[in-house]
């Protein structure tokens, strides 16, 4: 069976993992599902200081918004990644820490990838409701491009996805998965224009060509589908532009060729997970 009929045929079980994630993702805690939303505050406040005072990495303001908010440019594209993070990073445990579950039980095993997938997507949900009210007090005109964030960040949902169900099969076969990927996640984040304006690529580009070092340092980062992911969140919603046509085409290959990649190793491997556990 396709990921999508095994989805279809097990959509009370995956309803049911799904709330059982989100659930108890900060279960017994005092203050519950607001950790949800007190975890991104503390992380943009320790950016803001870090990067918009210290460091003064400090963007244009929007273009057409005129908006000129660090924080809430730093918001625009930290909270995209960290869905994305959470999607990829969930998905690769998703196999793991369901063991008991997989060796007891038959049911399709991309349930549970899909399940942590829409577990971190409902809390990006109230996370991104928060964002477009701070955007609009500021004057953000986001609802006009709201169908087409939709789109996205159903794209870089697919995007996580893909990803998450090729870990999560190199996860149970190759145990060590996880440490690099928490490395490697290290690397991807600070590869990507989340705490810095891309300017500062284009510039150190230009210093280089300046000392006779011609590298396509700009052409090189861009192939990182974060870059692209991110430009197009904060086009949307701190510039309010319609974002250029190659970066959307880049994001909706980067989730194409993710998920039938993630869909292709996992079907060729799946038959002997639970035995691997």
């Amino acid at each position: 069976m396709s990921l999508s009929s095994d989805l279809r045929a097990s959509k009370e079980i995956l309803t049911n993992l799904t709330m059982r994630e989100v659930r108890g993702k900060y279960k017994r805690s005092f203050l519950g599902q607001t950790w949800s939303l007190l975890n991104p505050i503390a992380s943009l406040a320790i950016y803001t200081v870090v990067f918009g005072f210290v460091l003064q990495a400090t963007p244009p303001p929007g273009d057409p918004s005129g908006i000129d908010v660090f924080t809430l440019w730093l918001a625009c594209a930290l909270l995209p990644w960290t869905f994305f993070a959470s999607t990829m990073t969930g998905g690769m445990n998703a196999l793991i820490g369901n063991a008991n579950l997989v060796q007891k039980v038959y049911f399709p095993r991309y349930t549970l990838v899909a399940a942590s997938m829409l577990s971190s997507l409902v809390t990006f949900g109230f996370e991104f409701l928060v964002l477009l009210g701070i955007a609009v007090i500021l004057g953000s005109q986001i609802w006009i491009w709201l169908p087409l964030m939709v789109v996205f960040i159903a794209l870089l949902a697919l995007f996580g996805l893909g990803l998450g169900l090729m870990l999560s099969i190199a996860n149970v076969y190759f145990r060590d998965t996880a440490q690099f990927v928490g490395i490697a996640m290290q690397v991807w984040f600070y590869a990507t224009p989340i705490v810095y304006p891309v300017t500062l690529i284009a510039d150190k580009e230009a210093l280089w060509r300046s000392n006779g070092r011609d590298f396509p340092l700009t052409w090189f980062y861009s192939l990182n589908p974060m870059e692209r992911f991110v430009t197009v969140f904060r086009d949307l919603l701190y510039d309010n532009r319609l974002p250029y046509w190659g970066d959307m085409l880049y994001c909706l290959g980067a989730a194409a060729v993710a998920m039938g990649l993630g869909i292709l190793v996992f079907s060729k491997y799946q038959a002997r997970i639970a035995e691997e556990l």
